[in-house]
Parts: structure tokens; C-alpha cells; sequence
């Protein structure tokens, strides 16, 4: 099969997704004749993205749901609905972040549990449930969202970059523990973004910042390759730094 065609028909799961970066990740897998479920905070921002892909006309299935990744209870009902809509899920999207901005002094031990928990605890969870089916289907792309973060520490950031190394160190892991089973996984690590929360970034020049549609084409693009290479490890830097 032709490698544009390798994701047609494809079922993809994004958290994150009514965010800036997941909104335009689910955009061009819709492009790509992928069926999709989306889940994030923010309903409005959800049904847009449906309504944009319907106006569009892509031949896919698109289904939204708001879910908060802090709660157990909220992934369990995620993870059900998603395969109650799609049944098995072939591509999942880590794209949900929670960006703390603190000096480690004044942070509490709930803003480390609230960041670990949707930077961390929910991929592993989300990976360890849906690795199973691409597992059983010798298929699979698991895309986990890391950041500049994952390889650097900034000031008042600690449990953000803590969090983005964790979840680069999962991937690492994954990679190797799944590739025989021709599941693939990746972390793509941005530099600051043009988004909401690109916004909270304090020092730069917000101009110079990354245009997810930009990442988004390039990761649809990158995880598209079924053949025996991969870039599993792939860190997207600003050409201007200001």
C-alpha cells in the first residue's frame, strides 16, 4: 500500500484535542481518511473541530466527548466510549499537557499531582489499554507529545519538565518493548508553540514560536512510514530564537 494511503480507515484517539496543537492534529488526520474520537476540556472548542471536519466533507466518522485527565473515573469513561464509537484504536494521540508555571518553593504537593496526572499518569494508562489491540493486530502508532522540556530544565518549570521527561522516558520504553510487534512508538518535543498555552511562556518572543499546523503536518507525515524505518525520537526547534 502506498504510504499516503497507510492510514485511511485508520481509528485515531486524541486527548488534548481543544487545544491548539490537537485541535490541528485532528484536522489533518481527518484529511488523511482517518476516523476519529476526541476528547479535552473544553466542549465548545470540540464541536467546532466536528463541525469543521463535517464541513469539510472527509468520508470519515468524527466523535467528541469533555473529559478531565486529573480523574480516574473520566479515563475509564473515555477509554469505553472510545471503543463503544470506534471499537479498536489503531492510532492514539497523547496530546493533553498541563503546563505548571512555579517556583518549586511555592508549589504544592496537588499541583504535582495534577501535572503528573495528565502529563504522565494518563498516557501510561491510555498506552497500556490500547497497546493491547494494535498488539493483537500487528499495527499500531502510539504519538506521545513531549516538549523542549523533555530534554531541558528551565526555572519555575520544575514538575513540568519533570513530567515531560517522564513521559519521553515511557516512550523510550514503549518503542522498544513494542516494535517487534510492528506497533510504533514516538515522541514528538516542540519548542513553544503558537497557542493558549504558548502564551503562558514568559521571555520570548511569541512571534517567533512554532505554527502547529506546521507540527501537525509533520507528525501525520512522520508516523505515516510503514516500512522499516522510524524516527521514533524527533524534536521540532524554533528556526528563530529570539
Amino acid at each position: 500500500m502506498h504510504r499516503i494511503q497507510i492510514l485511511k480507515n485508520k481509528n485515531v484517539f486524541i486527548t488534548g484535542a481543544s487545544g491548539g496543537l490537537g485541535e490541528q492534529i485532528a484536522l489533518e488526520f481527518a484529511k488523511r481518511g482517518c476516523n476519529l474520537y476526541l476528547t479535552g476540556r473544553d466542549t465548545e472548542k470540540l464541536k467546532n473541530i466536528i463541525g469543521q471536519i463535517k464541513e469539510s466533507n472527509y468520508d470519515v466518522s468524527a466523535t467528541c466527548q469533555v473529559g478531565d485527565l486529573r480523574s480516574l473515573d473520566d479515563i475509564t469513561f473515555l477509554i469505553k466510549e472510545a471503543r463503544k464509537n470506534l471499537g479498536q484504536i489503531d492510532v492514539l494521540v497523547n496530546c493533553a499537557g498541563e503546563f505548571m508555571v512555579s517556583a518549586l518553593s511555592e508549589t504544592s504537593i496537588q499541583d504535582f499531582d495534577n501535572c503528573f496526572n495528565v502529563n504522565v499518569r494518563a498516557p501510561f494508562i491510555f498506552c497500556q489499554e490500547f497497546m493491547k489491540g494494535m498488539v493483537a493486530n500487528k499495527w499500531g502508532r502510539i504519538i506521545n507529545i513531549g516538549s523542549s522540556s523533555s530534554y531541558s530544565g528551565f526555572k519555575n518549570t520544575s514538575i513540568y519538565c519533570a513530567s515531560k521527561h517522564a513521559l519521553l522516558g515511557l516512550s523510550r520504553s514503549l518503542h522498544d518493548e513494542l516494535k517487534h510487534h510492528n506497533v510504533r512508538t514516538f515522541c514528538f518535543s516542540p519548542g513553544s508553540i503558537k497557542t493558549e498555552m504558548g502564551k503562558q511562556v514568559k521571555g520570548q518572543l511569541y512571534e517567533t514560536f512554532i505554527d502547529p499546523r506546521e507540527i501537525a503536518e509533520y507528525i501525520v507525515f512522520m508516523v505515516s512510514f510503514n516500512e522499516d524505518m522510524i524516527s521514533e525520537e524527533v524534536r521540532l526547534n524554533r528556526v528563530n530564537v529570539q
